[in-house]
């Protein structure tokens, strides 16, 4: 594996950034010119103040935190050529390269993507931490375990189109193992949809009652005789006049991916969320009270490694994932020799434009 400087890393970012501002201001030109929509901007923010016990340690942690902030810039060049460009700012303090994406999109079924994206994965992957149904994400050792070069995101090129019920994506991919190297990773997803569609790339962890929602899919990506492979499912209905949802995943990482606990590389886990948002308006908002189990079994040396974790929400939802508020409590417990048991509350707060 190549070894990359933070310097490094810090001034290719912000070479890649320049060149995309560059190139969104002549998209913007090219698609006045042509009549077509103007370059979109957005934002978003994610941030939290945390209380943190850990096991052995005499003090409590207390931490205020921008976990990120996020700039959207989409435009398009023609009808069938679009640009993607989002950075983030994370909690180290840099400015990072999330997205840079050529769209290619020909029609519902016939889609080329190409620069830096979420790989075909599980659902969670492809939702990431703003589109999520609860606060604490991948920290289960389940979801979202596939290799990545930054927040789930590596450089390649994809296929993906959308037909009726059914959704397939595939592609070839550089991470972390394989860059500066002749090894490519593969990557494929398949998903079915019963009752209301999904349609893009991009998925949701919930549509808060805006859909009627149930879906499975299986993702598998390989490289060598390395493999991680992931089962994920979603239902969400509305009921007693307010919303439902279920969801649930199932993962094994076989020398791919994963989560590391103890340096293992090969672990399997699973992981069921339950959440209802009342149908009554309180202030500005609604209330959704919600729960995630996780198990997962890290084989370690000196013996399996088995982690359950435990997440509970009590969240203020005043414009879906535009504005809500989230208070959180993950309580995280280790058998085996390796990890560290703890437990965490904290109010998390997310906003975007």
């Amino acid at each position: 594996m190549s070894v990359i400087s933070a310097t490094a890393r810090r001034v290719s970012s912000r070479g890649l950034i320049q060149g995309a501002v560059a190139l969104l201001g002549v998209i913007s030109l090219e698609a006045a010119a042509a009549g077509l929509p103007p370059v979109s901007i957005g934002a978003g923010t994610r941030a939290s103040f945390t209380s943190t016990e850990v096991d052995g340690v005499a003090d409590d942690v207390a931490d205020f935190q921008v976990n990120s902030v996020r700039l959207y810039m989409n435009g398009s060049v023609t009808e069938e050529l679009k640009f993607t460009f989002n950075t983030e700012f994370n909690g180290d303090n840099e400015v990072e390269v999330l997205d840079a994406i050529a769209r290619f999109e020909f029609s519902e079924g016939f889609n080329i993507w190409a620069g830096r994206f979420l790989p075909p994965s599980d659902r969670a992957n492809l939702y990431g931490p703003y589109y999520a149904n609860h606060w604490g994400v991948y920290r289960d050792g389940v979801q979202d375990g596939y290799p990545f070069i930054y927040q789930g995101r590596d450089n390649g090129l994809a296929y993906w189109g959308d037909f009726g019920r059914f959704k397939v994506s595939l592609g070839a991919f550089d991470v972390p193992g394989t860059l500066n190297d002749s090894d490519v990773l593969t990557a494929a997803r398949v998903q079915v949809n019963l009752w209301d569609l999904e349609p893009g790339y991009y998925l949701n962890g919930t549509y808060y009652g805006g859909k009627e929602i149930l879906s499975f899919g299986v993702a598998t990506q390989n490289v060598n005789s390395n493999s991680a492979t992931t089962v994920d499912a979603l239902l969400e209905t509305k009921l007693g006049g307010g919303v439902v949802t279920l969801e649930g995943e199932y993962a094994s990482y076989d020398g791919l991916g994963g989560y590391g606990v103890g340096g293992a590389s090969v672990s399997t886990g699973f992981f069921g969320l339950a959440a209802y948002m009342f149908p009554q308006t309180v202030g500005i908002g609604q209330i959704q009270v919600l729960g995630k189990f996780a198990a997962s079994s890290f084989e370690t040396t000196g013996g399996d490694t088995d982690q359950d974790t435990l997440e509970l929400n009590l969240n203020y939802i005043i414009k879906a994932f535009d504005a809500r508020v989230s208070l959180f409590w993950v309580d995280t417990d280790f058998e085996g020799p390796a990890g560290t048991d703890s437990t965490q509350i904290g109010l998390g707060l997310q906003f975007q434009i």
